[in-house]
């Protein structure tokens, strides 16, 4: 799970990125050309409709220093629920759903603090555990994230614009590497078979079928299969690992 949140931060990024240059392209000065003015003025309606909905997400943020919830002895701050649900809504929108809407926006926050709450159970299993990360550990994963940008300058220009700083990010990459020794060790995705690749890949291939589509080769396909099941045992396992451990918890939800 929290392997899953840092992807999406790690993206988060990216994106912020992007939207940074776009910005500045679209500062360009127009000329007098009447489909450079149209497209000037499109880049500017497009704009505003992103700013209007970038406000309508912040508004759905709490304050970063409030107690959002409590699992154990352990507090769930704001700052970290902002970030979780950033995440979210991202989700959200790949999937083309408007995450503004009353229904999404509660969605939203039950789906982000019932991450929080499962990734703090994980981690707080995995420090009974005695699992330890290494600061050459983070730094590695560190240097990976950097090398999906240009230029450091780029980096640090991505990390301030998501409103994420490094020692937040190195605490998530820390946690991020913790759990995946943990998951690895304690809860693992388990074998798959030759008949769960099949029977996916019928499934693909009748769907490709239905479509008038020509599905490709299994051969072709099978390791992307074998990742796709494999990503579904670790999710369901984690999922009851969640369930159990908190038989045993004491969690209080605060909003």
């Amino acid at each position: 799970m929290k392997k899953m949140m840092f992807t999406l931060i790690t993206g988060l990024l990216a994106v912020v990125l992007v939207a940074c240059g776009g910005n500045e392209e679209s500062t360009e000065a127009p000329n007098d050309d009447k489909a450079k003015t149209a497209e000037t003025d499109q880049q500017k309606e497009q704009q505003k409709q992103t700013e209007e909905m970038q406000k309508k997400l912040e508004e759905q943020q709490v304050d970063e220093n409030k107690t959002v919830a409590k699992v154990n002895d352990e507090e769930i701050v704001g700052s970290d629920y902002n970030i979780a649900l950033a995440s979210v809504q991202g989700q959200m929108q790949l999937m083309g759903k408007d995450p503004t809407s009353k229904e999404a926006a509660e969605q939203a926050k039950n789906q982000t603090i019932d991450s929080l709450v499962g990734q703090t159970l994980l981690l707080q299993e995995a420090d009974k555990k005695s699992y330890k990360v290494s600061k050459a550990d983070i730094n590695k994963q560190l240097d990976e994230i950097k090398e999906q940008f240009k230029t450091e300058k780029e980096f640090e220009a991505a990390l301030k614009q998501s409103g994420i700083d490094m020692k937040t990010l190195e605490t998530q990459l820390a946690d991020d590497i913790k759990l995946k020794k943990y998951v690895e060790k304690e809860v693992p995705a388990g074998k798959i078979t030759d008949e769960e690749i099949q029977q996916m890949y019928d499934q693909y291939a009748e769907q490709a079928k239905s479509a008038g589509q020509e599905a490709p080769k299994l051969e072709d396909v099978k390791p992307q299969i074998e990742q796709s099941l494999h990503q579904q045992k670790q999710q369901e396992k984690l999922a009851q690992q969640v369930e159990e451990l908190k038989k045993n918890a004491k969690i209080d939800i605060k909003i």
